[in-house]
């Protein structure tokens, strides 16, 4: 978390918006200053937005197109997205898009984010089919780093399957995480799960792990 702008990417059902929320809330621990940016402008679901009231009651401020929460789908971006590069006393998440499509955002901004330094955290979930092993993780990542023309910092192992997650489910993802990791010289950054499923994986992990708690409605339950 050296840096101050901090960049999520990762495919949908990666569980990338979860873990932007809850690393924006990790950042306000250290931070007088975090914003939270929904740069999505591909899926309108289960987006940053949805919970802009919790984020503000913990003094997290929050960028947002103006049509988000609506039932008006236009990709647009928030109109005050230049107080990212604005205001050097707030570190910053930005939630991107989850395919390539998403990513091309952030190539309007590349020249600032190369200027000021930036960590890209990819997030992935080794469930999900179009990134369920490494070859598969690699490609999706080269087309997300070729859209936005910026390169993968981290791996983030959010493997899960919502509410039945379990350390072995952790460890398994883990597995595909680290041989990216090998093949793409990109270092495994964290390991984020749900507490129940990262109990006893400390000896193992240690700081990498990264409890989150969930905040977003997914209609449904496992």
């Amino acid at each position: 978390m050296s840096k101050r702008i901090h960049i999520v990417v990762g495919h949908y059902g990666s569980g990338k918006t979860e873990f932007a929320i809850n690393y924006a809330l990790k950042l306000k621990e250290t931070h007088e200053k975090v914003m939270i940016a929904d740069l999505d402008i591909v899926n309108p679901y289960f987006r940053t937005n949805d919970v802009r009231q919790m984020l503000e009651a913990k003094g997290i401020s929050v960028l947002a197109s103006p049509y988000a929460g609506s039932n008006v789908d236009i990709p647009a971006l928030p109109a005050d997205i230049l107080r990212l590069f604005d205001d050097k006393s707030s570190a910053v998440v930005l939630d991107v898009g989850g395919d390539e499509d998403g990513a091309v955002v952030l190539g309007r901004f590349r020249q600032q984010l190369e200027e000021e330094g930036y960590e890209m955290l990819f997030v992935v979930n080794a469930f999900r089919p179009l990134t369920k092993d490494a070859d598969s993780i690699l490609e999706f990542l080269r087309e997300v780093e070729a859209a936005s023309r910026l390169k993968t910092t981290g791996l983030v192992n959010s493997s899960n399957l919502q509410g039945l997650t379990t350390a072995e489910d952790i460890i398994k993802g883990q597995r595909a995480v680290e041989e990216t990791a090998a093949k793409s010289g990109i270092p495994v950054a964290y390991i984020a799960g749900i507490p129940e499923a990262l109990q006893g994986l400390e000896a193992q992990y240690g700081e990498k792990l990264f409890p989150i708690a969930r905040f977003l409605d997914l209609g449904y339950e496992f």
